[in-house]
C-alpha cells in the first residue's frame, strides 16, 4: 500500500464519523428518533441499510475463497440471500409494521407479556454479543494484514468509532452511513470488474484459464442442493426476525414502504454477487496457485494487481466500514431491548431525558463487551468457525418461533420461549457435546439443516397439538385487544420527520459529492484505469447533484 492509500483510509474514515456525529442533536432527543429515526425513514435509504447490514469483510474472504476454488457457486449460495429478500418483502416485512411495535422485543412484551421478552431480550443479547464481537475481529485482521496495525489495537479503535458515532446519532447515523457505505463499496467493486478482465486479458481468455470442470456449475459437492436449500431457510428466517433488521420494517412510514425495503434487498442481492465473486474467479486464472486459507485473499490480491494507487485504500475502507454497519446496527439494536423493554419496563415513570442516557449508557456498555468478546475469537478458533456454527445453530431457533407467532393464533408464550430453548438445546448439544461423547461431527450442510430443522419440527407437533385440543385462544385474543386500542406508533410530527429526512439526504447528497471528488482526483492521477475510475467519479457527482436539490425542497 502507499502513502496515498492510507491518506485515503483516514480521510474517509473522517468522512464517516464526522456524517454519524451530525445527527448527535436531531437523533438523540427522544427515544423515538434515537431508535425508529422517527419511525419515517425513506424506504430506499432503509432498504440501503438492511442490505449492508448483511455485506462484511466476510463476504468478500469468506465467499471470495469459495469464488476462487470452486467458481460460481459462490455466486449461487449469495442469491439464496436475494429469495429471501423478496420473500420478505411481499410475505415478512408488511406483517411486522403492522404490530405497531418500535421493536421485536416491544412485539413480544405486547403479544406474550413481559417475563417472555425478557427471557428472549437476555438470549438475544448473549448470541449477538458473540457476532458483533466476530464481526469487529473479522475487520481488525484486515486491517492487520494490509496495514500492519497491531490486531488487539485495530479492535480497539474500529470498536471505540463504531460506539462513538451509533450512541451518538441513534439509528438515523446508521442508516445514513449504511448508504454511504453502499455507495463507496460498490463504485471501488464495480472498477475492479473491468480491470480485472484487462489483466487477464479479456472475457474469452477469462473463459479458457479457468478449471473447465464444474468452474461455472450451480452448485457442487460440497455445497449442495440441500445446502443451499437449508441456506436458503436459515437466510429467510434470520432476515425476517433477527431485531435489527425488523428494525428495518418498522421505522418506515407505511407497510407498503416495509415491503418495498425487503425487495430493495432482493434485488440488489440479485446483482451484487455477480459484482462482488468475478475478481477472486479471474484471479484464479491468473494465479491458480493459492493453497489453504490462501484463497481466503483472493479477492484482495486481485484489487492490489489492478487498482491505481489510493484506490486499494477506498477498497479498504469501505470494507473496513461495511463490517462496521452491521455492528452499528447491533449496538443501536441491542440498546433499544435494554432500554425500551428492560429499562422502561421496570422504571415506567422515567423520563425521556433518564431514558435517553440509559440509551447511550447501554451502547456504550455492549460495546466495551463486544470489543472483550472481539479480543477472545482467537480463541475460540476464529472468525469462521464462531460464525456459521453460531449463525446456523441459534440463527433459527431464536427467531422462528416469533416469526411463526405473526401468522399462528394458537402458539402462547410458553410454547414460543420453549421452542427457542429446546431448540438451542437440542442444537448445542450436538455441536459441542456428542463429539466428547463419540467423537460425533456435525458437517457444515448437518449444522444448518439441523438449526433449521429442529425448530420448525417442534413448532409444527405444537401446532397441531393445539389444534386438536381446540385450546382456546387467550393470549392471542387478549393481544388483539390491545393492538386494537393502541394507537399507531406516533411518527414524528411532519414538521420534525422532514426536517430529519432533509438532513439524511443532505448528508448522503454531500457524502456522495466528496466520494466523487476524491475518486476523480484518483482517476486523474491514475497511470492504469483512468478511465474507468474517472467515469466512476463523474456517475457519482451526477447522483450527488441529482440528490442534493431535492433537500432543499422538503420543507
Amino acid at each position: 500500500m502507499t502513502i496515498l492509500d492510507y491518506f485515503i483510509i483516514v480521510l474517509f474514515s473522517i468522512l464517516i464519523l464526522v456524517i454519524g456525529l451530525s445527527f448527535s442533536k436531531t437523533s438523540g432527543k427522544d427515544m423515538k428518533s434515537f431508535f425508529a429515526a422517527g419511525g419515517a425513514v425513506p424506504w430506499w435509504i432503509n432498504g440501503l441499510s438492511l442490505f449492508m447490514g448483511f455485506v462484511s469483510a466476510g463476504t468478500f474472504v469468506v465467499w471470495g475463497s469459495i469464488a476462487y476454488t470452486s467458481g460460481w457457486v459462490a455466486i449461487t449460495i449469495q442469491w439464496t440471500m436475494c429469495l429471501a429478500g423478496f420473500l420478505v418483502g411481499f410475505v415478512i416485512a408488511p406483517k411486522w409494521h403492522k404490530t405497531k411495535s418500535l421493536t421485536a422485543a416491544e412485539y413480544i412484551s405486547n403479544r406474550f407479556g413481559l417475563k417472555v421478552q425478557k427471557s428472549y431480550s437476555y438470549i438475544y443479547l448473549s448470541i449477538m454479543l458473540f457476532m458483533t464481537g466476530v464481526y469487529i475481529y473479522a475487520v481488525s485482521r484486515i486491517l492487520e494484514v494490509s496495514t500492519g496495525i497491531p490486531l488487539y489495537l485495530s479492535i480497539a479503535l474500529l470498536g471505540v468509532i463504531v460506539i462513538i458515532y451509533t450512541s451518538l446519532g441513534g439509528l438515523w447515523a446508521v442508516v445514513v452511513t449504511d448508504t454511504l457505505q453502499f455507495v463507496i463499496l460498490t463504485a471501488a467493486a464495480i472498477v475492479v470488474v473491468p480491470l480485472s478482465l484487462d489483466k487477464i486479458g479479456g472475457f474469452s481468455q477469462f473463459l479458457n484459464s479457468v478449471p473447465s470442470e464444474g468452474f461455472f456449475n450451480l452448485s457442487n459437492h460440497e455445497y449442495t442442493l440441500n445446502f443451499l436449500i437449508g441456506f436458503g431457510l436459515y437466510n429467510f428466517f434470520y432476515l425476517s426476525g433477527q431485531w435489527g433488521f425488523v428494525q428495518r420494517y418498522t421505522s418506515v412510514a407505511t407497510p407498503r414502504d416495509a415491503k418495498k425495503v425487503g425487495i430493495l434487498f432482493g434485488v440488489l442481492y440479485l446483482i451484487s454477487p455477480v459484482i462482488w465473486m468475478l475478481p477472486p474467479m479471474i484471479y484464479r486464472a491468473l494465479n491458480p496457485e493459492l493453497t489453504g486459507l490462501q484463497d481466503e485473499g483472493a479477492y484482495l490480491m486481485m484489487c492490489k494487481e489492478v487498482l491505481p494507487a489510493g484506490m486499494l485504500g477506498l477498497m479498504l475502507i469501505s470494507l473496513v466500514f461495511a463490517t462496521n454497519s452491521s455492528v452499528q446496527g447491533v449496538l443501536n439494536i441491542s440498546a433499544g431491548v435494554i432500554t425500551n423493554d428492560l429499562y422502561k419496563n421496570k422504571f415506567p415513570e422515567s423520563t425521556e431525558k433518564r431514558l435517553m442516557l440509559v440509551a447511550k449508557s447501554s451502547t456504550l456498555m455492549f460495546g466495551l463487551l463486544t470489543i472483550g468478546i472481539a479480543m477472545l475469537v482467537p480463541l475460540m478458533g476464529g472468525a469462521k468457525e464462531v460464525v456459521l456454527s453460531v449463525a446456523a445453530l441459534t440463527g433459527c431457533p431464536m427467531y422462528l418461533p416469533l416469526i411463526w407467532s405473526l401468522y399462528s393464533k394458537k402458539q402462547t408464550g410458553y410454547t414460543t420461549l420453549l421452542t427457542t430453548v429446546v431448540s438451542l438445546i437440542i442444537t448445542l448439544f450436538f455441536k459441542f457435546i456428542l463429539p466428547l461423547i463419540n467423537g460425533f461431527n456435525l458437517s457444515r450442510e448437518g449444522e444448518m439443516m439441523l438449526g433449521v430443522g429442529v425448530p420448525a419440527a417442534i413448532l409444527l407437533i405444537i401446532e397441531i397439538a393445539l389444534r386438536l385440543k381446540n385450546k382456546p385462544e387467550t393470549e392471542y385474543l387478549k393481544y388483539l385487544e390491545f393492538t386494537a386500542n393502541k394507537p399507531v406508533q406516533e411518527v414524528a410530527s411532519a414538521i420534525e420527520s422532514a426536517a430529519e429526512n432533509n438532513q439524511g439526504l443532505k448528508m448522503i447528497a454531500l457524502g456522495i459529492l466528496a466520494t466523487g471528488l476524491i475518486i476523480g482526483g484518483l482517476g486523474a492521477m491514475a497511470e492504469n484505469g483512468k478511465g474507468y475510475v474517472l467515469g466512476m467519479a463523474a456517475i457519482l457527482l451526477l447522483i450527488g447533484y441529482k440528490i442534493l436539490p431535492k433537500t432543499s425542497k422538503i420543507k
